[in-house]
């Protein structure tokens, strides 16, 4: 047993080195996101195959002989596209999947973009109902009944009675006798936290843009998810209008409207308000973007609902501007200008998946 636990905790190292070795390829790649379960996630780790040397006739023409240019295709062998298609005895690539932990994977993204651990502030925390069952009471369920305490109340009741017999010992409890096991409370403060994914889904957010934005969402969740016992996500799509949707809509809805983000701010304060008061959550909103906006004046109305209602109730607000091609980038330049100084505020532009690390340092970097 301990020959197999030794080979599994070696196997686990050589998986956490390969792990650590690629992470910044996952960074950039939605390899993972389909693979993500509750408490895990699926890495596929291809295996490492050693050349070997066959023995016996190759069967083929020498190298570089005979009539054509480089890329004809040669006689007697399939183009692309073609073949008999019937099933083969060769082996193919074999790819080995293991389950990692998000709180491992998390451990993982920390060390590797060097994010420092969340203090949640002041009193953002709630109380969680903690303790253990080590009191002893007359009342419960059947399957906290206490066996030890039960029997000799049981033992002592049969030997005042005088009904004990020691050539026959026999006890019966009854239901006077039954002690149970009772947990005592001692109550736990359980940080919670919220996080607002908030996206332009308008005509010039393409494919692209969507999957930086997904790669975006994937990591910075397994981050706080790490950080808080207690965290929800909340999907805010906006193009003229915001409203609040699912993670799958979140991720493949397009529309052919114009831009309006003051609508989204507007949805994400009520919310605040009503459902996520500061005294109670550590709040979380990002916001991404191509940058679009429909007028200079709702960019004015977004300047003030950030800096007047949002940024004094939020932890941090980050916004993330993707680069388009029918984007123009204008909106943060003015978030830049007009908010210049505000802590709480960092914003962040990605041209394509390789800023994506990047992006993800400067948004969890603070320690907010």
């Amino acid at each position: 047993m301990h020959r197999i636990e030794r080979d599994r905790a070696r196997f686990r190292e050589i998986v956490r080195g390969r792990l650590r070795a690629d992470l910044k390829k996952y960074l950039s790649t939605s390899e993972l996101l389909g693979r993500r379960g509750e408490h895990a996630v699926t890495i596929p780790i291809p295996q490492i195959e050693l050349p070997r040397f066959h023995f016996g006739e190759n069967g083929k023409s020498g190298v570089g002989q005979g009539p054509g240019e480089k890329g004809t295709p040669v006689d007697g062998e399939p183009k692309d596209g073609e073949g008999a298609g019937g099933a083969g005895e060769e082996p193919g690539q074999h790819v080995l999947e293991v389950d990692v932990e998000l709180e491992e994977l998390a451990r993982m993204l920390g060390e590797e973009l060097e994010l420092p651990r969340i203090e949640p502030r002041g009193d953002q925390a709630l109380v969680a109902d903690g303790g253990r069952y080590s009191g002893v009471r007359d009342t419960g369920p059947k399957s906290l009944r206490h066996f030890r305490r039960t029997f000799k109340n049981a033992l002592r009741r049969t030997i005042a009675e005088g009904s004990f017999d020691h050539a026959a010992p026999e006890v019966v409890p009854l239901a006077e006798d039954e002690r149970f096991r009772w947990k005592k409370r001692a109550p736990k403060p359980d940080s919670s936290a919220v996080i607002f994914h908030v996206m332009d889904v308008s005509g010039s957010m393409g494919r692209e843009q969507k999957d930086v934005v997904r790669i975006k969402a994937f990591w910075i969740d397994t981050w706080l998810r790490s950080q808080y016992q207690n965290l929800e996500v909340v999907y805010i799509v906006h193009d003229a209008v915001a409203k609040i949707v699912d993670q799958q809509s979140f991720f493949s809805l397009r529309e052919s409207g114009g831009t309006k983000i003051s609508s989204a701010y507007e949805l994400l304060l009520e919310l605040v308000r009503d459902r996520y008061r500061p005294e109670d959550w550590n709040l979380y909103p990002f916001h991404y973007s191509d940058g679009d906006n429909w007028s200079a004046r709702d960019t004015e109305r977004c300047v003030a609902l950030l800096k007047d209602e949002l940024l004094p109730r939020v932890n941090q607000f980050c916004y993330g501007q993707v680069k388009s091609a029918y984007g123009s980038g204008q909106f943060k330049k003015d978030l830049d200008t007009a908010l210049a100084g505000e802590e709480k505020l960092v914003t962040v532009g990605v041209n394509d998946r390789e800023g994506i690390a990047d992006a993800i340092r400067e948004f969890l970097g603070k320690g907010r």
